[in-house]
């Protein structure tokens, strides 16, 4: 037996579920009071959105906290938000553009030279279903910045971040990695572009990252990724 409904119902339906779906999510937040006092976090593009409220969490927890943005008028105005909040004025700003790996690779030699431990990585930047544009290094926009530079990035300081075990490196990826697949040989997508295609290929590499990092790291140097659910 079929069922056939008129759009009118189907809209009502459609409308209620979301409603539905906004208060289960609505007021998410973490329960544990871990504090953090002595830690250092490094957050990608903090300065707005998931970002941003991690940060302010991780102030709140008494953590020294980095906020890694492509913008730093923003990012400097993120943090003065996130001090007057919490009452930490241990939050700094550098600069980080993700569609440059010369970006990527001089945040990371600051963080090496200036920073005695790093405690805690989350990789949250990310752009999604933008027309096919290219980073400085030729790489599809997508692929480039929610994955390949947080990997260099990762990479380039996974030393530090063992030096400074326990410590944790989190992975902001997508439920649309179930989706992806790795194209190898088109990674760029130059033969069909579609934004969709090309951010669901950049979340399973995000995944596949994590996945493989974990197993070679076993120790006390932790690896996670997770979806970042709906926000409103």
């Amino acid at each position: 037996m079929s069922l056939h409904l008129k759009p009118h119902v189907l809209s009502l339906l459609s409308g209620a579920g979301m409603l539905a779906l906004r208060r289960w999510t609505a007021g998410g937040v973490c329960q544990s009071k871990v504090r953090l006092d002595g830690k250092t976090v490094l957050i990608t593009g903090a300065n707005t959105g998931i970002g941003k409220e991690t940060a302010l969490d991780m102030a709140q927890r008494g953590a020294r906290v980095i906020l890694a943005c492509r913008d730093t008028t923003k990012g400097h105005a993120a943090a003065d938000d996130i001090r007057h909040r919490t009452g930490n004025g241990n939050v700094q700003v550098k600069k980080l553009d993700l569609a440059s790996l010369q970006s990527v690779r001089a945040l990371a030699k600051d963080i090496q030279e200036n920073e005695q431990h790093l405690d805690i990585l989350i990789n949250n930047a990310g752009i999604m279903m933008c027309p096919k544009w290219k980073t400085e290094d030729g790489f599809e926009m997508q692929f480039g910045v929610n994955h390949l530079g947080h990997f260099l990035l990762t990479v380039c300081l996974l030393d530090l971040l063992k030096k400074s075990a326990p410590s944790r490196i989190v992975i902001v990826s997508s439920i649309a990695h179930k989706h992806g697949r790795i194209h190898f040989d088109d990674i760029n997508l130059d033969k069909d572009y579609k934004s969709d295609k090309s951010y669901s290929q950049s979340k399973l590499a995000n995944v596949l990252f994590c996945r493989e990092l974990a197993a070679r790291l076993q120790g006390d140097t932790q690896c996670t990724y997770l979806h970042h659910n709906l926000i409103y």
